[in-house]
Parts: C-alpha cells; structure tokens; sequence
C-alpha cells in the first residue's frame, strides 16, 4: 500500500514538473500550451477531491490514536493541504479566462503559478519525509486497507487518458524522472 503511495507521490510531482516546464515557458514570454494547462490543473484538483479528504481522516485518526506526538505535523500538513486547492482553483479560472480570450496580466499569472508549484513541492516534500516514514512505522494491515479504500478509483486510468490526449504530457512523463523536490 505504500508503494501505491509512492506512486501517486511521484505522479503528483510529474504533472507538477509538467506546469514548471510551462511556467518556464511563460516567464521566457511564449504563450505555454493553456490547454495542457487546463488538464493538468483538472486532473490535480480531481486526485484533490477524491483523496485528500479521506487520506487525511484516517491518518489523523490513526496518529492521534498511535502517535500522538506527530500530531502538530499532521494538523500542519492538513492545513497546508487545504491552501493548496484555493490557489489551484484560482489559477484554474485564470486558465479558464485565457483560453476565452480574455484578457489577464501574464505576469500576475507567472506569479500565482509559481507560488503554488513552490508549495505544492514543499507539501510533496513534507508527505515523503515526514508522513511517509510516520505511516511505515505506525499503521496496521487494517489501516493499510483503509487506506488503499480511500485511494481515487480510476486515477491511474485518468493519467493514461491525459497521456493519450496529449502526446507531449505523455512524452515529458515518460521521460521525467521524478523531479527532485
């Protein structure tokens, strides 16, 4: 079950790998592939909704019961997590307003992009170093089942699917090791 963890962790940071080589893009000032863009944002705030919540239910649960030291680092994990989607759903509009036409500051754009890659990678950083380790040494066969049932169905199938559609997310994740947080 860990190792599908893992999974989804590295996964994670390839498609944010994926909007850094579009930021990067943008900041040169060409216009990056918004459509692309716009995938790649959906897909993560999909895998948002259908795990964050549960993942974060049972691990406080299980920590609080098991490790109640580590609790602060959950609760501060937790929080961090809910900035995220705030921010990723404020850049979603803003691609949303480009790709009608509509006229936005690119530069505030760059910038808002930035912050979120910037604290989703720190979030990866803190799920590999500290909640990774905590899971491995504190959680049971039976947690480890409720984990697994509270994993998205079908994002493994929803990352294929951006890979067909766009032969260049496929080639960059294909190619990517993953990218060092």
């Amino acid at each position: 079950m860990l190792n599908q963890l893992r999974l989804d962790h590295a996964n994670m940071a390839r498609m944010l790998h994926v909007l850094q080589l579009k930021h990067k893009t943008l900041a040169s000032g060409e216009r990056p592939d918004f459509q692309l863009m716009r995938e790649v944002v959906d897909y993560i705030l999909s895998y948002m909704d259908g795990f964050a919540s549960p993942l974060e239910k049972i691990c406080v649960e299980r920590l609080q019961e098991q490790a109640p030291e580590h609790l602060p680092l959950m609760e501060q994990m937790a929080s961090d997590y809910r900035k995220l989607k705030p921010r990723l759903s404020r850049l979603s509009d803003d691609i949303d307003m480009i790709l009608m036409d509509n006229v936005l500051p690119m530069d505030r754009f760059a910038e808002a992009l930035k912050a979120y890659l910037d604290a989703h990678r720190a979030y990866l950083r803190h799920e590999r170093e500290g909640l990774f380790p905590l899971i491995d040494k504190h959680f049971s066969e039976e947690d480890m089942e409720e984990l697994r049932q509270a994993l998205p169905e079908g994002a493994e199938k929803e990352l294929e699917r951006l890979q067909q559609a766009y032969p260049e997310l496929y080639a960059e994740l294909r190619g990517a090791e993953v990218p060092s947080l």
